[in-house]
């Protein structure tokens, strides 16, 4: 990888941060007003769902002003944002304030995903998103362990770090700047093209956060005690690492449906109460497959996004990424605990479907062509082939 590469990614890992600290960060400053831990959870909420509702408004924000140019604005407003929460002891206001990071996070994934593009060769693109996926898990868990040890020092220390990462982000967002589009011209984006990718990115989420949501009960439905629990974490994290690393070597000819398979087969294993054999080799499955799918879904997405809209097309992605989290989350609280990962296994299972529907109407359409280049049929002009191949 080149050492811009490598900029990029500090600064992406720096953008990403925060959110991953914001969990135990939220709890903290909810103990230190209230007394009580429960505003934390309130707080994280509206985080989330405040980034939801903001991803597409700052993805087109950022393809209207360049990316480079809007994600240093974001940064920015995102560090104020946190360092504002510093200055308040007041519930309600607390939660007003986290609306505005918690917004301008949905589009800071997308903004930099955009810049990945301009970053590496056209050719490296699937390793370097292997790479990041990899270095993602690593900031996944760097963010709470962070949180601890500034806690340490106060429960508003957390806040300060996080506001911090934003400002550091910025300092190494890329200056290569793309192509702006007016309003008047911008493509539309190509939804029906992208919804299988967009089924993908779904079902990531879902069944992902099924499993690091419900690790303690689990590890309790086989007796075991408690403690137990983070050895699931790690062995879906540490498989989704190996996952990534070998997608990155060789794997980047893999079908995705490979990985669907895998997704199907890890979320079925694991609700089918196998004992400890089954709920390891199911996280297993699961880990080994996030990395590749994510990157093949991600790649497939920067081939179809017209470049005057990829940071609101990339936006949208992670946006219903998040929304797949958030219902795979809300499924372990609310059903049984064997149907909240088949759920996730049918998600999968519908992604690879629609993958197989778009891509038989695609070959039904080249195969209607190819009869009329023998039939006697005028030859298109060259200016006319020229326009077929663009589309």
């Amino acid at each position: 990888m080149t050492p811009s590469y490598w900029r990029w990614s500090a600064g992406v890992q720096l953008a990403r941060l925060p959110a991953t600290m914001a969990p135990l960060a939220f709890t903290l400053l909810a103990t230190a007003i209230t007394g009580s831990y429960r505003l934390g959870g309130v707080l994280m909420s509206v985080f989330v769902v405040a980034g939801l509702l903001g991803s597409i408004p700052a993805g087109r924000l950022l393809d209207r002003i360049g990316p480079s140019r809007g994600l240093r604005l974001l940064l920015m407003s995102s560090a104020a944002g946190f360092t504002a929460l510093l200055t308040v002891s007041d519930g309600p206001l607390v939660l007003a304030l986290v609306v505005i990071p918690g917004a301008i996070e949905g589009g800071l994934n997308g903004g930099f995903r955009t810049l990945l593009a301009g970053t590496v060769p056209d050719g490296q693109l699937p390793r370097a998103v292997a790479v990041d996926a990899m270095i993602l898990e690593g900031v996944l868990i760097a963010g709470p362990i962070l949180v601890s040890l500034l806690g340490m020092g106060g429960s508003l220390l957390p806040l300060a770090g996080m506001a911090a990462a934003c400002v550091l982000s910025t300092l190494l967002v890329p200056s290569r700047e793309h192509r702006r589009t007016a309003r008047a011209d911008r493509p539309a984006l190509p939804i029906r093209a992208a919804l299988p990718w967009l089924a993908c990115q779904f079902a990531i989420g879902h069944l992902l956060s099924t499993i690091e949501v419900a690790p303690l009960p689990l590890v309790e439905r086989l007796g075991a005690p408690a403690a137990l629990a983070g050895l699931v974490i790690a062995v879906l994290s540490g498989s989704s690492i190996v996952g990534s690393a070998l997608y990155a070597w060789r794997g980047s000819r893999l079908k995705p449906g490979l990985f669907l398979g895998g997704f199907v087969l890890g979320g079925v294993t694991v609700a089918a109460d196998l004992g400890w054999p089954g709920l390891i080799a199911g996280a297993m499955l699961i880990g080994l497959s996030v990395g590749p799918l994510v990157t093949t879904a991600s790649v497939a997405m920067q081939r179809l996004l017209p470049e005057g809209r990829r940071a609101e097309g990339f936006s949208v992605s992670f946006a219903v990424q998040g929304a797949g989290f958030a219902l795979g989350s809300l499924a372990v609280g609310v059903l049984p605990l064997w149907l909240a990962p088949l759920l996730g296994s049918v998600s999968s299972a519908a992604a690879f479907a629609l993958l197989k529907l778009v891509k038989k109407e695609k070959d039904e359409g080249v195969s209607a062509v190819r009869p009329q280049l023998g039939t006697g049929a005028p030859a298109a002009t060259g200016g006319q082939q020229n326009r077929d191949r663009r589309r």
